[in-house]
């Protein structure tokens, strides 16, 4: 799923996470999302080139027994629910630690499912559809005693499927399945879809406790309330301190599998300046070291510290809010895009890293994947004097100070940053610098990584960085959640009726091939809105204490949690 990051980033089975421009790594626990704030070293390749994945991969038995894993999150987030329409990427990195993983990715995207839930997953296709059979082990409980069973599915789809008042953070591919039912027994869950579905290895590869399937408990149950009866796995929720912003876990006396290597995991909500101060002081074990300064603090400490660097599978976009007044034209928002020069906020972005990229051009694909295309690039080539005329073709005229407006209100907007990461200053005072150039004020506004989930369900911006974080390589799958009318991942407010339809034929066309071709030309359309605009990319760059096994810059990496742990 695709997941949305907080502004450093700041992005879950295949949804998407939100995540600012300027904050501490990702982490789903196995070193997956885990990475940087956006750039890295990167080897001198560009960001069409995929670099290897560096997680010190270990087997379970090589892997010593204790030990504590410490690192920074950005957010304790309200919302807890991972399927929610309001979790980011930090409510997903806590949720895998106590909750069931269905479902494994290697660095590449390769699917598999975990055999301590499922004994055995089939998928077939007929004239009507695809239907996948899942075998749920038999011994699989949730901590209250509830069994795994079908009914755990039934909830993710109920609760993922569009159903009037569900507020999820992704409906894409549930809303394709006609029935969720029991097999032969309970113990078996039949996914039955509607029309060809290729795309289902990207569904149910995280449950959902029963219980938390009706609309009231799946909208609130989980705001300030983990629920650590409901979870499953090697490790359980100790406790949640909010005024010291640290969330612990520990091993799972009722867990039936292989015990978690690990004594304790703990994560302490910080900023960016905080996170790289503790890591260097030995207070945490790992931090993103994707700015220049960041970086070279660690590496003039030479082997004391490891630096893991791989292709990050995100992209940085640019939200343009058109319910602001001053962004509900789209003529505004198409000079506003045209006056971003990407390859130099990008160079911002990396200054002082060996790394470059060309800018993306979609949300649907990654540069380094097969049938990725270039949707935007052509829409709005960098160009501030093509920008002020279509400003007064719009109808606004300079003002004394060099702003553009119209009807005596000028053409100023806010721009959020979260946490106090200089990068990310950096990056603003770019913005800034370029929207000057073509007579549009913008306002900075510091806040920090904590008021970002507010900041986002609010709509309190004008524009704002942020990114999408995939956690599987099935990009078409999540059209929809990026580019639909009523996504909670859109805050652009452009989406429409006649897109949403158009989207949704996307969907129907049989075969993986077919939906890559149909989304890369119905993708430069939507991109026409001047809602998304895509920025940057970037690798996973990530430092570690030495010995840390099964954690690192993973690209697609989501192994088993009870594997990461120590091997000195």
């Amino acid at each position: 799923m695709r997941n949305v990051r907080k502004g450093a980033l700041a992005a879950v089975a295949a949804m998407a996470l939100a995540f600012t421009a300027a904050c501490t790594p990702a982490d789903n626990g196995t070193g997956g999302n885990n990475g940087g704030n956006g750039g890295g070293n990167g080897g001198g390749n560009t960001h069409t080139e995929l670099a290897e994945p560096q997680i010190n991969e270990t087997p379970y038995d090589q892997v010593k027994d204790g030990g504590t894993f410490t690192t920074a999150i950005g957010e304790i987030t309200p919302q807890w629910n991972m399927f929610h329409g309001n979790m980011t990427t930090d409510t997903s990195t806590l949720w895998q630690w106590y909750n069931p993983q269905m479902a494994f990715y290697t660095p590449e995207g390769e699917w598999s499912f975990n055999e301590n839930y499922l004994t055995d997953v089939q998928a077939e296709e007929n004239e009507d559809g695809t239907i996948v059979t899942y075998t749920i082990r038999e011994e699989a409980v949730f901590n209250d005693g509830t069994p795994i069973d079908w009914t755990a599915f039934e909830a993710v789809w109920k609760g993922n499927s569009g159903q009037e008042g569900y507020n999820a953070n992704s409906t894409d591919g549930y809303d394709k399945i006609e029935s969720v039912t029991a097999g032969e027994n309970d113990k078996q869950a039949v996914v039955t879809f509607g029309t060809p579905w290729p795309w289902w290895k990207g569904l149910f590869n995280n449950i959902l406790h029963p219980a938390a399937a009706e609309v009231d408990v799946f909208e609130q149950g989980y705001v300030d309330n983990p629920h650590p009866e409901w979870g499953a796995g090697p490790y359980k929720l100790e406790s949640v301190d909010q005024a010291s912003g640290t969330v612990t876990f520990v091993p799972n006396e009722k867990w039936w599998g292989d015990p978690g290597k690990l004594e304790k995991r703990i994560f302490r909500q910080m900023e960016s300046e905080a996170t790289i101060n503790a890591f260097l002081n030995g207070e945490i074990d790992a931090a993103g070291v994707g700015s220049a300064d960041y970086y070279a603090r660690v590496a003039e400490r030479g082997d004391e510290f490891e630096i893991r660097t791989a292709s990050r599978p995100a992209t940085f976009l640019l939200t343009l809010n058109s319910d602001s007044p001053n962004l509900s034209d789209v003529e505004v928002r198409k000079s506003i895009a045209m006056g971003i020069n990407r390859e130099q906020f990008a160079q911002v972005r990396f200054q002082g890293l060996n790394y470059t990229e060309t800018p993306p051009g979609s949300f649907t694909l990654f540069p380094w994947q097969e049938g990725y295309k270039d949707s935007f690039g052509e829409l709005a080539p960098y160009d501030p004097d093509a920008a002020k005329a279509n400003l007064e073709a719009a109808g606004y005229t300079l003002n004394g100070e060099g702003i553009y407006e119209k009807d005596g209100q000028p053409l100023s907007l806010n721009y959020p940053i979260f946490g106090d990461s200089q990068l990310n200053r950096n990056t603003a005072q770019a913005m800034q610098a370029m929207m000057q150039q073509i007579g549009v004020k913008v306002n900075v506004l510091e806040k920090p990584s904590s008021d970002f989930s507010s900041t986002i369900a609010a709509k309190d911006f004008d524009f704002l960085l942020s990114g999408f974080a995939s956690s599987d390589p099935f990009g078409v799958a999540y059209f929809c959640q990026i580019y639909c009318s009523d996504s909670s991942l859109n805050n652009s407010g452009t989406g429409s009726a006649e897109m949403d339809a158009k989207i949704d034929e996307v969907a129907t066309l049989p075969t993986a091939e077919e939906q890559i071709a149909a989304a890369n030309e119905l993708e430069t359309e939507l991109l026409s809105s001047f809602g998304l605009l895509p920025m940057f990319g970037g690798p996973i760059i990530v430092a570690v204490k030495p010995g840390l096994a099964n954690y690192g810059a993973g690209i697609f990496y989501t192994g088993p949690v009870e594997n990461v742990g120590w091997t000195e």
